[in-house]
């Protein structure tokens, strides 16, 4: 026997148990960005290697040891993206929707990192991404914070995660910043982690995130970044923070969130939730203005953020909310024509809702074994009898009520008074 092929560890199959799930989250997610004004585009998972070093940042783990990097057969650098972001700006730039323009979009789908798998953190993992283009103000970093606030009380999630916040400030007090860190880090050089030694060299921001508890050790009585701050990072900061307040939205000052992208000033967030263990992160972003020019565009202002739908659904698996069946009708048949006819008909009937023919003959008592197994509300028998009487039987299978008979063209609408 030939061995079975089996996939590739870290890359996992979504089955069908587990997708009315996802569906109900992305279902959610997506009225949410709706309701904002919010377009979707979509862009390819593979992208030029120089798109990701230029954007991302080659002294970073992403760059330096997760992207899963190859040339195609013309000899050119390809790279299955890391992340969303690099991306949706190129995709923008190319055609033509930055300049001079106002943006609000989202997009979804994989994207790819080599990585110790665990739980919540795979090597193809699921996104959903929003960028916002060409608005300067706190106003838009506002407004995707209290639009995330809004999505996670649309999936009950509210009282699972918690908003920190933080500014990173603009280039010139990034620098000044960076020189301070620098001189404190070097002097307690020899307290640090191999990872953090060698980022203090070429990217001294990226050791404030380092989960080393020597280094973190050493941090507590590193410079704070909020003390360099010029004066319009701090109007910008200030501001953003009353509108959150002003609306309701709670959040946690932490001077240590520098996120994991070279791209990012000003205002960065994350939303944590401590019911995950380590992977603590579902959804995380900020402002980068600078990205769009250093991609070859014009100066353009940028924010955006991007979570994590694994994580979310770890998640939502613990709140268990309730979906909808994989059939709502279950049509159980002694003939075979009838039934594919009559289930045309509801569909036809009732938009909508789910109708599922049984096919492959058996017995009554197998069908109505399957059609329990379905999770449909209703069961719909159409035997011998109903058949000559023009009658079908409406049994119910996940409530109290007795079966009934109801004549074929009354059908459709005493159901729609049954369905939940």
């Amino acid at each position: 026997m030939s061995k079975k092929v089996t996939s590739i560890r870290g890359m996992n199959d979504i089955l069908p148990a587990q997708t009315p799930l996802w569906q109900y989250l992305e279902t959610r997610v997506g009225r949410v960005l709706d309701a904002y004004g919010y377009s979707e585009i979509r862009m390819p998972v593979l992208e030029r290697t120089e798109l990701f070093k230029r954007s991302i940042g080659e002294v970073t783990d992403i760059v330096e040891k997760e992207m899963y990097t190859f040339e195609d057969r013309s000899g050119d650098s390809v790279t299955l993206r890391p992340e969303g972001t690099a991306g949706c700006v190129r995709a923008a730039e190319e055609h033509g929707l930055l300049y001079n323009q106002t943006q609000r979009l989202w997009y979804r789908g994989p994207m790819f990192r080599y990585e110790r798998p665990q739980a919540g953190r795979y090597r193809q993992f699921h996104q959903i991404g929003v960028e916002t283009f060409g608005m300067t103000g706190p106003d838009i970093d506002a407004e995707l914070i209290i639009m995330t606030a809004r999505l996670w009380r649309e999936l009950g999630l509210a009282d699972q995660v918690t908003l920190e916040l933080n500014s990173l400030g603009d280039a010139d007090d990034r620098a000044r910043y960076r020189d301070a860190l620098v001189a404190y880090l070097t002097a307690h050089e020899d307290r640090l982690d191999d990872d953090s030694r060698r980022r203090l060299a070429r990217n001294p921001l990226r050791v404030l995130d380092s989960k080393d508890a020597g280094t973190r050790e050493v941090l507590v009585g590193a410079p704070q970044l909020a003390d360099y701050l010029g004066e319009e990072a701090r109007r910008h900061f200030d501001e953003l923070c009353a509108l959150l307040q002003a609306n309701g939205v709670a959040y946690t000052l932490n001077p240590r969130l520098v996120r994991g992208l070279d791209y990012y000033g000003k205002t960065v967030f994350e939303w944590i939730t401590d019911a995950l263990g380590a992977q603590g992160t579902v959804c995380a972003g900020g402002r980068y203005d600078g990205l769009v020019e250093q991609l070859g565009g014009k100066p353009t202002p940028a924010v955006g953020f991007a979570m994590g739908i694994e994580r979310l659904i770890l998640l939502l698996e613990q709140r268990r909310p309730e979906l909808r069946p994989d059939a709502e009708l279950y049509i159980v048949s002694s003939e075979a024509g009838a039934a594919l006819t009559l289930a045309e008909q509801l569909r036809d009937a009732l938009p909508g809702r789910r109708v599922q023919c049984h096919c492959g003959g058996g017995s009554f008592k197998s069908q109505m074994r399957k059609a329990d197994r379905s999770g449909a509300w209703f069961a719909l028998l159409l035997g011998e009898d109903e058949l000559n009487a023009g009658l079908v039987t409406v049994k119910p299978l996940r409530q109290d009520g007795e079966q009934r008979q109801v004549a074929r063209d009354a059908l459709a609408q005493t159901l729609a008074g049954l369905l939940p």
